[in-house]
């Protein structure tokens, strides 16, 4: 490896699998879908999401914080306290120390319900919290007042690429000096009826009757992804610095390629042309060839279009064969939260030797030359890519190493 090298030193994940990395891991290893009808779309095409089981802001953050913070806030809250109790994060010098949050579109719950309060109630009746609940950059400035954190604050928005961009965009940082650690991360809460109605106008979600088989990742009879919520947040550091500290390295962040397809408002460009930059772009910061990828956690989004265009240029890209796998079979798509969540998952399985298996696939895309797995793989891998797209063309691609 010749250029980008990042320590990942702290995870924290809240998934539709659970609250917590333990939890998330388990749900993906284990393959079981947390797709469910959910009440909020009752009477919609579409019925079917991915919530958080038991997410309880209230519990979790304490009642007088919650009642202040939209849901997609709450999550980030969680899934950071997690992470930053893995790396002390608060020992260092709190100017040196940024935020990077990836969102597609913030806290857009709180913005849809007050304005139904605006139409019952008249403007009296709007909360004086709506801004600061909905504003997408606030996830990043609660992240920085909870921990008192000084350096640079950001949030970025690449649909569901954001997490993934985020986390890149932190990469730079750190590689320009212009912070010593960096809380980098992606969420979305928007399980509510205006952005689900939207998804199921656009064609974009299953419409199986069964929800626990809807999420069916390149499998040859897909029909949409499921839409989901989550949020994950990674502590980084430029990986001398934390080899010198003695600290705890999960594994290490070594490539980042962004592109843009520059093509259509939802659809991937037909010859994947802006993923291959992406890929390319990815290795050549890793100082790696296509040969040393062993495995990838694909984009995979369970849409017949993306899976098809994915993985044609994976196996274009990568001939030797990586294994495959798209843990949105198990937690849905997190949009903005995605990328990020496969981030962790694909730390987790170069740090542990093991890539979680592609739920719901019972047959494969027989266009498709991949080696995909559809149970739990024990086998090391020294270097794995993380794949996230999102609509209008923007492109993320994570390469991740071995500590």
């Amino acid at each position: 490896m010749t250029g980008l090298d990042v320590a990942v030193t702290g995870l924290g994940l809240v998934t539709p699998g659970g609250v917590g990395v333990d939890a998330g891991w388990a749900a993906v290893l284990a393959g079981r879908s947390a797709a469910a009808h959910d009440p909020v779309s009752a009477g919609h095409e579409v019925t079917i999401s991915c919530r958080v089981p038991g997410f309880d802001a209230d519990a979790l953050l304490g009642a007088r914080r919650a009642v202040r913070l939209d849901r997609f806030s709450a999550l980030a809250l969680v899934a950071a306290r997690e992470a930053v109790a893995e790396d002390d994060v608060t020992a260092e010098d709190a100017a040196r120390v940024g935020v990077v949050i990836g969102t597609s579109a913030g806290g857009g719950a709180t913005f849809e319900r007050q304005h139904g309060v605006l139409l019952a109630d008249g403007p009296t009746g709007v909360s004086p919290l709506v801004l600061p609940m909905h504003l997408p950059n606030m996830v990043a400035g609660q992240l920085a007042m909870e921990f008192g954190l000084r350096g640079p604050n950001l949030v970025v928005s690449t649909a569901c690429a954001s997490g993934a961009t985020a986390i890149g965009v932190a990469c730079d940082l750190l590689a320009a000096r212009r912070c010593d650690v960096v809380l980098a991360g992606g969420v979305d809460a928007l399980l509510n009826p205006l952005t689900m109605a939207g998804f199921a106008r656009m064609g974009a979600l299953s419409r199986r009757d069964d929800p626990a088989t809807a999420s069916r990742p390149f499998d040859v009879d897909r029909d949409g992804f499921v839409a989901g919520e989550g949020a994950a947040v990674l502590v980084l550091r430029r990986a001398e610095d934390a080899r010198a500290d003695g600290r705890r390295v999960r594994a290490r962040v070594v490539g980042y390629g962004a592109t843009a397809d520059a093509h259509h408002i939802t659809n991937p460009h037909p010859d994947g042309r802006g993923v291959i930059a992406a890929t390319r772009a990815a290795l050549a910061d890793a100082g790696a060839s296509p040969a040393d990828v062993g495995h990838v956690n694909a984009h995979g989004t369970s849409t017949q279009l993306n899976d098809l265009v994915e993985g044609r240029v994976l196996a274009e890209l990568l001939p030797s064969g990586p294994l495959v796998t798209s843990t949105k079979g198990v937690t849905g798509h997190m949009l903005g939260a995605a990328g990020a969540a496969e981030a962790v998952f694909t730390v987790l399985a170069v740090e542990r030797g093991v890539v979680p298996p592609t739920a719901n696939l019972t047959t494969l895309d027989p266009r498709l030359e991949l080696d995909v797995a559809t149970a739990a793989v024990r086998r090391r891998v020294d270097l794995a890519l993380s794949n996230s797209f999102g609509f209008g063309g923007q492109n993320a691609v994570l390469a991740i190493a071995k500590a």
